[in-house]
């Protein structure tokens, strides 16, 4: 049904939504379980930790790059969408050569393997993670509609980490014994299947009239310069996610913490419902008050809570699920209420700087997120390496529960810490940069006018409640 207002039709918003399932389960399957599965096939938990944020922190680079290149190439046809087919191919085939490493090969083969192929799945998710988001920008101009857009669209991200969290655990769990290669062919068969409808039912509508400008490598520089909000949130979403330890580890703390590694399900399970829910109730609830005050109010929350169940401790497994449960809450309304600031963060620096550099605003999130997630795992595998950790070769837990490894109680205390209370301490120091961010909704929406042309800069400056 056409709702009024919006530009986009149902089946062009359903397309966009659905493309995130595919997304996120690649995704999900990367930020899952690759921490694990380098745990498990015989390599130096120090060599891993560092080629993993080494090639991070080149593949970062390559994103701003990307940005660049983004806002630079000129198709024929659409801005956003021929990244994203060419990602649908890539992206799949990427993901299974990383996760199909010989487990015979020696660890100097293993390292190089995997430094190969990390690259190469970083470079296919940067192809359509800054399209892909960049996009919402060329489907309408209506700022509800792309709040709608952004809100649903975890929805779908949703379904596609708890389709792959459910996969994931059950497949190479002690019960099933599959190898993380053939989950991986799994999962990249349903990610090209959902990652398909928008590349034929997708449109772009570019800038509804307002012409592309193009610009040079150090005007993009300057642009960044003066996009101070970009670069404030996303220095806080950076010390949010850094610290984001917790990622990966869910397996080894179900199977070592809880007796087994299926518990990870009732895990994904707490964290994949709230955002499902909370999905459809947050643009209601913003429509109330700031997402600026929801999102501080929603990292505050999580931080209390995570000290509780850092203070209670793995041994109450019933005190353990409530508090889990308690803290999805903040903690999905936080992850599905982020991605609404980079929309305004790059109405902001049209605004401000006159440059239409949409690219780069959704590359720097980008960048953010990966570089995070890679200082996070390489985090993770050094602070629980650092307790003691015991280092296995296996394919699957059930040939992990067949060799009978067991870790030191130094080793488990470790694990808890890392799982619970450093995200906390990342969260608390996202917290100060996020203080000094002053943008809020009614001034983009005054922004987003000007932007399009309804009204003049002069008629936006005089209705703006601060000067920019």
């Amino acid at each position: 049904m056409k709702v009024e207002g919006y530009r986009t039709t149902p089946r062009e918003r359903g397309s966009y939504w659905i493309y995130f399932v595919g997304q996120n389960m690649f995704y999900a399957i990367v930020n899952n379980y690759l921490v694990t599965y380098m745990m498990m096939i015989g390599i130096d938990i120090g060599m891993t930790a560092a080629v993993m944020l080494a090639v991070k922190i080149w593949d970062a680079v390559n994103d701003a790059l990307f940005g660049w290149i983004f806002d630079k190439v000129k198709f024929k046809k659409g801005k956003c969408l021929p990244w994203i087919r060419i990602s649908s191919v890539v992206m799949p085939l990427a993901t299974i050569f990383l996760f199909i490493i010989p487990s015979a090969a020696g660890q100097t083969l293993k390292l190089a393997w995997f430094t190969i192929a990390y690259l190469l799945w970083d470079f296919a998710y940067t192809l359509c993670d800054t399209p892909v988001y960049s996009m919402v920008t060329t489907m309408t101009d209506n700022a509800g509609e792309r709040n709608k857009l952004m809100s649903v669209r975890q929805i779908f991200a949703g379904v596609g980490m708890g389709i792959t969290g459910i996969l994931g655990t059950v497949l190479v769990s002690e019960d099933v014994g599959m190898s993380f290669g053939t989950v991986s062919v799994i999962v990249a068969i349903g990610g090209f299947i959902t990652m398909l409808p928008i590349c034929f039912w997708g449109v772009e509508r570019g800038n509804t009239g307002i012409e592309e400008e193009t610009f040079t490598l150090r005007e993009m520089f300057r642009y960044l310069r003066k996009n101070k909000y970009l670069l404030l949130f996303f220095c806080g979403v950076l010390l949010y996610n850094m610290l984001a330890t917790s990622n990966g580890l869910g397996m080894f703390v179900s199977y070592y913490l809880f007796g087994s590694s299926l518990f990870n399900l009732l895990l994904s399970a707490i964290a994949a419902l709230p955002a499902l829910i909370l999905a459809l109730f947050i643009p209601k609830i913003l429509e109330k008050i700031d997402k600026y005050y929801f999102y501080i109010g929603c990292l505050v929350a999580q931080i209390v809570l995570s000290g509780l169940l850092f203070i209670i401790g793995y041994g109450n497994m019933v005190a353990v699920i409530i508090l889990i449960t308690l803290r999805a809450l903040p903690l999905s309304a936080a992850t599905i209420t982020a991605f609404m600031f980079t929309p305004d963060c790059a109405e902001y620096g049209k605004f401000v700087s006159g440059t239409d550099a949409r690219g780069i605003t959704f590359a720097i999130q980008s960048f953010s997120g990966k570089l995070a997630s890679a200082i996070a795992s390489s985090m993770s595998m050094i602070i629980i390496g650092w307790f003691g950790w015991i280092s296995v070769n296996a394919s699957s837990f059930a040939e992990l529960e067949a060799l009978g490894v067991t870790q030191p109680q130094q080793a488990l205390d470790g694990l808890w810490f890392t799982y619970v209370l450093v995200p906390a301490i990342g969260q608390l120091l996202a917290l100060i940069p996020l203080s000094f961010y002053k943008l809020r909704d009614k001034d983009v929406r005054i922004m987003i006018r000007c932007n399009f042309g309804e009204i003049t800069r002069e008629e936006a400056e005089a209705q703006l409640s601060r000067k920019y």
